[in-house]
């Protein structure tokens, strides 16, 4: 067998102990080859690593946890998008009913990657039993990649999900029997998985970094409704996993933070745990990266149809905390993190004084597609992109290179459509004004894939769900909980002043505590899909927030989908519902 996964994407109805019928295989990657015992463990564990990307789909599980948090919103753009029968309005305000699309698909794409693990154990164990050293190492990942993902069901709805065969019904565990469920699996392979595997597959220091994400958050899982306690039986843990994730030399911080987002990050050494894309996968991920840019915004010239979607927005909210934090200061010119410039705007061209859309035939720079890159970070004001001509095609220069102009604003149904520039401005909101498709500032964090075929499709950049970065902020965390404020300083800016392939390097801090500990986090995992989690942990979930004034501990965690419930009806008190649904 080649050495690269070949995905699947498997079609099933899911019942209540997850048993899998009319199965339908759409091979995504090249033929299938091999025989015999290679093919069997190839085959078992491809669907549920393919099934990871499905998982954190952006109206899967990423945007359940991103949209219901303070760092996004996602209005009815323009009353035309993104409406979605209201789950996204929904999530946003906390006010999230169990027949909420958003929390359903969700449930749907992670309980059948359980289930795709379970099937993947079944196939592995008489092999491993046998003694064939292939299946044992693939038996561990799964046990592993089984345990990570009932801690994101825990997270979300409380539960877990123990079950050793496909004939069981599963145990739903709740709370500490939870926690020490996901734990027990995550130490029963941590000393025997591979060490080397790469990012897009478990390995001991993924182990290692969940099990200190675990017992990080453990505190809340145990009590998810009330003020949680942070043990030093579990901050010791924390400290003690990290450690040896630091301690094993095979990680380094990248100087340029958003490399850690570019096409060849699977090669990135700060990655621990991703979603190994690399042109396999045709319905992918791109999503991550045009989700949220404007929809006259086109991020490779060479495809007409690489344009954003104007769906999320970061809140004012959330950029505020940047501008709270560096005062007088604009964020972009003090924290490489927050905006890195890639277009080369020439200067005589910067000033739009006098120029509209009416007069500005002439204004634009011309760019190889090659060279063409958008900025990144948190996207604001009047963008630069590509300009489609009255045929659909983009205007070019005498020399073949594209036209680079100011972007029409040719999306939506407000005053501004095909008469001035995409402007995006800082309020966005549910307001009529606040709600059109100009609004917000946008995140731009991944790269358009250079390697796509079309932009959209088979992009060759990883996913990333675990990375170095956050084994030192948990290891902060954990040493400023137990009040070793000087250790937890040394961590965060160990991770700040990393960044140092191009100005403005964060400068250090000269000092810590939580309520600077929870802005880190922020800072520099932002569309990352944590920002829900760290909220809860912070103790800041129930603030309000542009649009959301819901502080209802109860909606921490979100309600069990009705589906759910009433395919579990027949087994009285079998899956009851979370509180306040």
């Amino acid at each position: 067998m080649k050495n690269k996964i070949i995905f699947t994407i498997l079609s099933a109805s899911l019942f209540l102990n997850w048993s899998c019928t009319n199965l339908e295989e759409e091979v995504l990657d090249e033929s299938l080859t091999g025989s015999g015992q290679a093919e069997a463990i190839s085959g078992a564990i491809a669907p549920a690593y393919g099934q990871v990307a499905w998982v954190w789909r952006h109206t899967n599980y990423f945007g359940l946890q991103e949209i219901p948090s303070d760092e996004v919103i996602l209005p009815y753009r323009g009353g035309t998008d993104w409406y979605d029968g209201g789950k996204f309005l929904e999530a946003h305000m906390h006010s999230i009913t169990t027949t909420n699309d958003l929390v359903g698909s969700a449930w749907n794409e992670l309980t059948k990657n359980i289930s795709r693990t379970l099937s993947a154990i079944e196939v592995l164990t008489p092999l491993a039993e046998k003694g064939n050293l292939e299946a044992q190492a693939s038996l561990y990942e799964m046990k592993a990649l089984r345990a990570y993902l009932n801690m994101l069901a825990l997270d979300s709805w409380g539960l877990a999900f123990k079950k050793e065969s496909s004939a069981e019904t599963s145990e739903i565990l709740r709370g500490q029997d939870a926690v020490n469920y996901i734990e027990s699996e995550l130490l029963l392979v941590v000393d025997v998985i591979n060490k080397d595997q790469g990012p897009g597959r478990m390995t001991q220091a993924a182990v290692w970094g969940f099990l200190a994400r675990l017992n990080l958050n453990a505190a809340v899982y145990r009590d998810p409704y009330g003020t949680p306690n942070f043990t030093t039986e579990d901050m010791d843990k924390v400290i003690t996993y990290t450690d040896n994730i630091i301690n094993s030399g095979k990680f380094n911080l990248s100087s340029d933070y958003f490399s850690l987002f570019n096409d060849d990050n699977h090669e990135n050494s700060e990655l621990i745990f991703a979603c190994d894309q690399r042109g396999v996968l045709k319905n992918e991920h791109s999503r991550w990266t045009y989700w949220s840019l404007p929809g006259s915004l086109y991020g490779r010239p060479e495809f007409t149809s690489s344009d954003g979607t104007d769906g999320p927005a970061i809140t004012p909210d959330f950029y505020q905390t940047w501008v709270d934090a560096y005062g007088s200061v604009d964020p972009a010119d003090a924290d490489s993190r927050f905006y890195h410039k890639n277009q080369n705007i020439p200067a005589n061209l910067e000033d739009l004084t006098g120029v509209d859309p009416s007069n500005d035939e002439d204004h634009y720079y011309c760019a190889t597609a090659e060279d063409y890159e958008f900025d990144r970070g948190i996207i604001r004001g009047i963008i630069w992109g590509p300009r489609k001509d009255s045929n659909g095609a983009f205007y070019r220069c005498d020399n073949g290179d594209y036209r680079i102009y100011p972007v029409i604003q040719t999306k939506g149904n407000g005053p501004d459509k095909n008469v001035a520039y995409v402007d995006l401005t800082l309020q966005v909101d549910f307001t009529n004004e606040g709600r059109l498709h100009h609004a917000g500032y946008r995140v731009s964090k991944y790269q358009f894939s250079r390697t796509s075929e079309n932009a959209n499709n088979y992009s060759s950049i990883d996913i990333v769900l675990l990375r170095y970065a956050e084994i030192y902020m948990m290891r902060a965390e954990a040493k400023l909980r137990k009040g070793d404020s000087a250790a937890a300083l040394a961590d965060v800016n160990t991770v700040r002043t990393s960044r140092t392939a191009y100005a403005p390097i964060p400068v250090a801090l000269s000092s810590i505590d939580l309520d600077i500990m929870y802005r880190e986090l922020g800072f520099e995992f932002y569309w990352e899909g944590l920002r829900r989690t760290n909220q809860i942990r912070f103790g800041h979930y129930e603030d309000s927030w542009t649009e959301k004034s819901d502080n209802d501990a109860n909606h921490r965690l979100f309600p069990i989908p009705q589906t759910a419930i009433d395919g579990a009806s027949n087994t009285l008190g079998y899956l009851e519902q979370n509180r306040g649904y």
